[in-house]
């Protein structure tokens, strides 16, 4: 992309998203409307702001707060004023929440007010506790809060920031001292900690340098053939690499307007999609799956959907073709990736349908993609093993953590996904499941994701999981979670007889339960350690 040769850190892209795309229309949330260039001033204006609340070079800020406009420029003004960013998941409990301030020594801290009857900031300072801290007892590195308004009865406790102050607090600080500031970010500096969503133990932060977070979301960018003009729908949470680094960090390079939805709602979704020309959506399959069942669709056209990306789990074909056929999406691109590398593998736009329903796509990024066995040798195209991945682009390592940067990233340089998938000759990639999530049936390797796709065919299934459960004779057996359509009557019986006709026996499923949701982070990854735990 020509736009990412010449930025190599988010303030240089800031300054040239104003130059290059001016009066082109950046974010849309609401009231509020900017320009690129207002969005500049807007975001110089933050960064002045952060710098007379004491926030320095090289420290890190947290935002905690949903998708709004607030995010976006609390973000690029946290990186224009020098800061490292560290989104904290909205999902996070106070005590997780607090967890990620301390490992982080957060020295400011933006957070939503009151939303959807959660005050944050109270659960915050609940689970701080007692002990040194200028504005929150119990966490003494944190300098500064900054309150944003969510439309909801709100009571501060005292001690934070309106957002609406800030701009008073910009006007302690030149012009000139936060453009030095932004002059001297350079590629190098690390730009965000990005905690993994702990679906296997305790979040681990991501590190990762500006010149990697723009080439991530300028290889997404490229395969997806963003351009000026495109609007794009942003559902995916700002606090996860999906909706910051391919979401506005895409947009920023590539001139397309911002539109964050802070809730996912699907009626509100196709009512902006149809009033604002929105023309790119990507989102986890759970999105499109009940944007698809939706009432609201019936009838609704909605010509000016371009692109659609999906991941982030278990990308079913059914899925793929109905988004093509019922949505109306010219184009539907599959993707892979992970907190440590972002974007690993993605389809492009000239690759047939049979290929974008069964791969994730090829490597991207400047990322070498290869399998290994549990040896660790490296397998030829059609064998399934761990997935590797190596480049310029993967993370620098887990915050203070080598022991655990050390498992996984190896003497080579390559970088250890824990998934499962298989390379064709092509160099395309198939998952097939997670390490964690693969169990032996009587001997037999069996790959929950291979079952699930076969079921997503099976009418009247809205969603499904599969787990391995403990069986006496077998060693363990899978037990499938099943979330039904509403118009559908579907029985246990009926699943099991399904499965017997297309899967082998070790595969098929021993037992069904109907459920009303499935457990999700917000990334939309199922966690099925906690289906597991209600077995």
């Amino acid at each position: 992309m020509e736009q990412a040769r010449w930025v190599d850190s988010i303030p240089s892209a800031v300054r040239a998203a104003a130059e290059r795309f001016g009066d082109a229309e950046a974010l849309v949330d609401g009231r509020v409307r900017l320009t690129f260039a207002q969005l500049g001033v807007r975001v110089r204006e933050v960064a002045r702001a952060f710098a007379a609340l004491g926030v320095r070079p090289g420290d890190r800020v947290a935002l905690n707060s949903p998708n709004t406009h607030h995010w976006i420029l609390a973000a690029l003004g946290a990186s224009y004023a020098g800061a490292t960013l560290v989104p904290v998941n909205t999902r996070f409990t106070g005590p997780e929440t607090v967890d990620l301030l301390r490992r982080s020594r957060a020295r400011a801290l933006v957070v939503a007010g009151t939303f959807l009857g959660t005050d944050r900031l109270a659960g915050i300072r609940d689970a701080a506790g007692e002990g040194p801290g200028e504005v929150v007892a119990g966490l003494p590195e944190l300098r500064a809060v900054v309150r944003v308004p969510m439309g909801e009865p709100d009571v501060p406790a005292g001690g934070e920031v309106g957002w609406d102050e800030l701009p008073s607090y910009a006007e302690r600080v030149t012009a000139a001292e936060v453009e030095a500031r932004a002059d001297g970010v350079s590629g190098e500096d690390l730009a965000d900690i990005l905690f993994t969503s702990g679906t296997t133990g305790r979040s681990k932060g991501v590190m990762s340098k500006h010149r990697q977070a723009l080439g991530v979301a300028a290889a997404w960018a490229d395969c997806g053939r963003m351009r000026a003009g495109d609007r794009y729908l942003l559902v995916n949470p700002f606090s996860h690499s999906f909706g910051y680094k391919a979401g506005i960090l895409v947009c920023l390079l590539t001139g397309a307007a911002m539109l964050p939805q802070a809730v996912f709602d699907p009626a509100g979704l196709l009512e902006l999609a149809e009033r604002e020309r929105i023309s790119v959506l990507a989102g986890a399959p759970t999105v499109f799956q009940t944007l698809l069942h939706a009432p609201e669709r019936a009838g609704r056209a909605l010509p000016s959907l371009r692109l659609a990306v999906t991941g982030a789990a278990t990308v079913p074909v059914a899925l793929v073709e109905r988004m093509q056929a019922d949505l109306g999406f010219e184009t539907v691109l599959t993707a892979y990736g992970l907190s440590e590398a972002v974007v690993v593998t993605m389809c492009r736009p000239g690759d047939d349908a049979e290929t974008v329903s069964h791969t994730s796509g090829r490597a991207t990024s400047g990322f070498e993609v290869a399998t290994v066995d549990v040896e660790g040798r490296f397998l030829p195209p059609g064998e399934a093993g761990e997935v590797v991945v190596r480049g310029p682009n993967a993370m620098v390592g887990y915050l203070d953590d080598p022991a655990a940067t050390a498992e996984v990233i190896d003497d080579g340089g390559w970088l250890h996904t824990g998934d499962v998938g298989v390379l064709d000759e092509r160099g395309y990639l198939t998952i097939t499941d997670r390490l964690k999530d693969m169990y032996v049936s009587g001997g037999f390797n069996v790959y929950p994701a291979e079952v699930e796709q076969a079921l997503a065919y099976l009418g009247g299934v809205h969603d499904v999981a599969v787990v391995g459960v403990p069986d006496e004779r077998m060693g363990e057996v899978g037990k499938a979670f099943v979330i039904r359509s509403e118009e559908a009557d579907l029985t246990e019986q009926d699943v099991l007889a399904y499965c017997k006709e297309r899967l082998a026996n070790y595969k098929r499923p021993r037992s069904v339960e109907f459920v009303r949701s499935l457990p999700r982070n917000a990334s939309g990854k199922l966690l099925k350690r906690e289906l597991k735990e209600q077995v």
